[in-house]
């Protein structure tokens, strides 16, 4: 196995230390939430009613259950390309969790901005913000304790950072992550920077510039260069949340009297 080099061990053990406070506290959270079970065991008759209140039948009968339900946080809008494809994601999923006697909901929507459409304009100064409302968005769609599971979707460099943040708050329960795919490439990347020079020189009029860009960035999926979108999806695939996993267990309980 190689050696991590000198430095980056000695930063690698900094951290380690400086942060063994809140992480040991944070630890202690997770595996007292694990020990209670998934919440909704927990909740009252009144709460579970109200989960299932707008569901299909099927969907409540199963619901009234020890069968799974899944929280689908969602990043879904349909200006950017790499969110549209979402948009049938949760009828998908929920066509499969029903396939195998389980239930999924969508828990919530986050905001998803993009740095390629806001880039030079005032938008962009709330991009990193996006993140931090990104991440509380995600933990009070998880907060109802309605959820067995949970199913992130979402993709670029705020957006999966935010949710990743939000659901580590969840961290005793199983959570996945799924990317909506990449773009197909356009035009050459080399040809857009010509047809971008030409533009700066004048040789050609708007028109012709934003014809180039267009076929550059030219229908759903993730921008068509290794940007932050799609190296944000190769980390997730490198931790594993983007793997399938066995789903957890759930006691037979089903419902708390309320206290």
């Amino acid at each position: 196995m190689t050696q991590l080099h000198p430095k980056i061990a000695e930063i690698t053990n900094r951290i380690i230390e400086r942060s063994k406070p809140t992480r040991t506290a944070y630890l202690e959270r997770i595996e007292h939430a694990r020990k209670q079970g998934p919440g909704r065991a927990h909740l009252s008759c009144g709460n579970l009613a109200h989960a299932f209140a707008a569901s299909p039948l099927g969907d409540k009968l199963s619901m009234r259950t020890q069968a799974p339900n899944i929280g689908i946080v969602t990043a879904y809008n349909d200006m950017l390309s790499a969110h549209q494809p979402f948009q049938h994601y949760p009828d998908i999923i929920k066509e499969a969790a029903r396939a195998v006697q389980a239930t999924a909901q969508v828990a919530g929507g986050v905001p998803a901005m993009c740095d390629g459409v806001t880039q030079g304009r005032p938008g962009m100064e709330l991009s990193l913000f996006s993140r931090e409302v990104i991440a509380q968005a995600t933990a009070i769609a998880l907060t109802h304790d309605a959820f067995d599971a949970a199913l992130m979707l979402g993709t670029c460099d705020k957006i999966v950072p935010g949710l990743m943040i939000g659901a580590l708050a969840f961290g005793h329960l199983p959570i996945m992550f799924s990317p909506a795919g990449p773009m197909p490439s356009g035009i050459p990347n080399k040809e857009k920077a010509r047809v971008r020079e030409k533009f700066a020189l004048g040789q050609i009029d708007r028109e012709g510039l934003l014809e180039a860009e267009a076929a550059s960035y030219h229908t759903a999926g993730t921008c068509t260069f290794y940007g932050t979108a799609n190296s944000n999806q190769m980390l997730m695939e490198l931790m594993g949340v983007h793997l399938p996993a066995r789903p957890s267990s759930i006691p037979t309980r089903r419902c708390a009297p309320r206290s």
